[in-house]
Parts: C-alpha cells; sequence; structure tokens
C-alpha cells in the first residue's frame, strides 16, 4: 500500500510539473489517503501483532 502512495505521489508531481492541474491534485489526494490509510493499518499490526496468546 505504501507503494501505492509513492506511485500517486510521482503521479501528481510530474503531473504538477507538467501543468496539469486536476490530474496532480487528484493524484496528490489519493496518495495521501493511501498514506494516511497505510499508517493506520502499520499502527494496528503493531498493537496486534504483539499479543501473544497463552
Amino acid at each position: 500500500m505504501l507503494s501505492w502512495s509513492i506511485l500517486f505521489l510521482v503521479v501528481a508531481v510530474v503531473a504538477g510539473l507538467l501543468g496539469f492541474g486536476g490530474i496532480a491534485g487528484t493524484a496528490a489526494s489519493i496518495a495521501q489517503i493511501l498514506f494516511v490509510l497505510f499508517i493506520i493499518l502499520f499502527v494496528v499490526s503493531l498493537i496486534f501483532g504483539r499479543r501473544r496468546v497463552v
């Protein structure tokens, strides 16, 4: 998921440099949503992954 976020960030930067503002904004928004989702899932996996069943 982090790789998808980085991909959309790169697409947003390239589109912004080429002057495609709408595409750049959309790609940046998608990248931001995916990154936040990645962080949330990462924290949840850290919390629940450390539990040991006795």
